[in-house]
């Protein structure tokens, strides 16, 4: 046999087991940020998700959901970085490493308003605003920074999530930021 046949017999047998106490092991989120890479699964995690045929399927069905999402759109996720010399007073402006989006940091009152803008030259960027899908920013940590869908000027902003301002957030959760889409 063939690796790769080896391989889909295997994940056919995990698939279809059904032991009676199984159960979800793994939530949405930690599932997610190991399909995109912002977090790779522990050791400990591997291994409920390798003794949980449930969690297997809803993983395979999170990574086929994202697929189809990502197919619709012709982008599959965007990825950047917190630069070594950012610092809490002069972080502004955080951009994707293919250049098609950036994250804004604005002071509102004692906290800060974070802007997703969609770069007008980006090559999916009026097919996304056609469509207008669901997006969603996280950190490397997998905790989500802001999801929404993006308005006539290619843009969508919250209120900043968390206590800490965000070059420290950033800093202490890996350094890295994606956006993806969600879905139509």
């Amino acid at each position: 046999m063939t690796d790769i046949t080896e391989r889909k017999l295997q994940e056919a047998l995990l698939l279809r087991s059904r032991p009676g106490a199984d159960a979800l092991a793994l939530d949405d989120g930690v599932l997610r940020a190991a399909l995109d890479g912002s977090k790779p699964l522990t050791s400990a995690q591997l291994a409920a998700l390798q003794a949980s045929p449930l969690t297997l399927r809803r993983l395979r069905h999170l990574a086929l959901a994202r697929k189809r999402a990502q197919a619709a759109f012709g982008w599959q996720r965007s990825g950047g970085m917190l630069r070594a010399a950012a610092t809490a007073d002069d972080l502004a402006v955080l951009v994707t490493d293919d250049g098609c989006w950036s994250l804004h940091f604005v002071p509102q009152g004692a906290g800060w308003q974070v802007i997703l803008k969609l770069e007008a030259a980006a090559p999916f960027a009026a097919q996304l605003l056609a469509r207008r899908p669901m997006l969603r920013v996280s950190d490397g940590g997998g905790a989500v920074l802001l999801q929404g869908r993006l308005d006539a000027d290619g843009e969508c902003e919250r209120a900043w999530p968390f206590e800490q301002d965000p070059a420290a957030h950033f800093q202490g959760h890996g350094a890295v930021f994606s956006v993806e889409p969600l879905g139509p």
